[in-house]
């Protein structure tokens, strides 16, 4: 069975190479981006399996790249992982097709199991998010 291609999406280049390191065992990380405009067109060339992002960076936010990339017929899952835990938010995310909403705080207890889910076409929303 072949990996999952993964794309990653932070600004934070710490947490990119946290997330990067959790993930390797399982999934091949095809690239790690850092703002919203590289997301989009490395998602394009690239065509990802799965896209983890956060919501909050720089040129594009999470969201609006991934209502771009809808539009444009990409097919790729779309897991979010930011700290926001706002009720709005996180419907605004989910209202993009995403399938995956993973708060910062979960990281390691929730983000392989959403990826997974979402390459099987499943949603997964952090239990955090509902605690607020």
């Amino acid at each position: 069975m072949r990996k999952m291609r993964v794309l990653l999406a932070d600004d934070h280049p710490g947490l990119l190479t946290a997330v990067r390191s959790l993930l390797t065992t399982d999934m091949d990380v095809i690239a790690c981006v850092d703002n919203g405009e590289s997301l989009f067109d490395a998602a394009v060339k690239l065509q990802p399996d799965i896209i983890v992002t956060d919501i909050s960076m720089p040129k594009l936010s999470g969201i609006q790249v991934a209502h771009r990339l809808r539009e444009s017929g990409c097919l790729s899952r779309i897991v979010f992982l930011t700290v926001h835990t706002d009720p709005d938010v996180i419907r605004a995310a989910l209202e993009t097709g995403a399938l995956g909403y993973v708060v910062k705080a979960s990281l390691t207890a929730d983000l392989l199991f959403a990826i997974r889910e979402a390459f099987q076409g499943r949603t997964f929303v952090s239990l955090e998010t509902s605690a607020e």
